[in-house]
């Protein structure tokens, strides 16, 4: 008798504690049909559509998506990997710009850093004019010494031939040179205008959000 008893205390307690679990989950949409439905677990007739899931309260603790087919969720994925680069492209913009204000706090300073880019430039260019000077002048002796050869330039040492050859590529070289330098100082101008604009709108910014002094707040 007493073994009875223990055993229906037993199945009772745990029939009411799988009720209370049970009651801690309740599911609650309107299907296709317009019926009001409400279960202790996601409903079949629903999953086309939202479902609300409530607190023992009744009040909406959370909604519960309708499932997707898998052509769904593929695009859905395909969304929230757009949102995710939109938002890491977002957070490297605003990273960059911090860099930027900090390497240029001012007009004056980027004014002068690009003044000091162009005339790094420029160094190289004049270094390069000079030895095609120096190539100039080597030219000049090496026809000085084929006029002993005019009248019969087929005469011409092999080396004193190789040296006009070897003249020639050394200047073609400098000329190239200074070319693709002449277009890098090109490139530089173009990036500095190019940050001179955003930082233009950071500054402007960064001015705006400094409160105005007391005395003119106060007028």
């Amino acid at each position: 008798m007493l073994l009875r008893t223990a055993l229906t205390i037993i199945w009772v307690s745990a029939a009411f504690t799988a009720s209370q679990a049970a009651a801690q989950h309740i599911y609650t949409c309107v299907d296709g049909k317009g019926r009001k439905i409400t279960a202790d677990r996601p409903i079949a007739e629903c999953m086309d559509r939202t479902q609300k899931e409530l607190n023992r309260s009744g009040t909406v603790k959370r909604e519960v998506g309708p499932s997707l087919t898998a052509q769904e969720r593929a695009a859905q994925e395909e969304k929230d990997k757009a949102a995710a680069e939109a938002r890491a492209r977002e957070a490297e913009d605003k990273r960059r710009d911090r860099a930027l204000l900090l390497r240029y706090p001012s007009r004056a300073v980027h004014d002068q850093e690009r003044v000091i880019a162009l005339a790094q430039v420029d160094e190289v260019i004049k270094a390069s004019n000079k030895r095609t000077a120096e190539l100039a002048e080597q030219r000049k002796a090496i026809q000085a010494e084929f006029e002993f050869y005019a009248k019969d330039p087929g005469k011409a040492p092999p080396g004193l031939k190789r040296k006009v050859e070897e003249n020639e590529a050394s200047s073609a070289v400098q000329r190239k040179f200074v070319q693709d330098q002449e277009q890098e100082k090109k490139r530089v101008s173009q990036r500095f205008d190019e940050e001179l604009v955003k930082l233009k709108q950071l500054w402007a910014l960064r001015e705006g959000s400094i409160p105005p002094p007391a005395s003119s707040a106060k007028n």
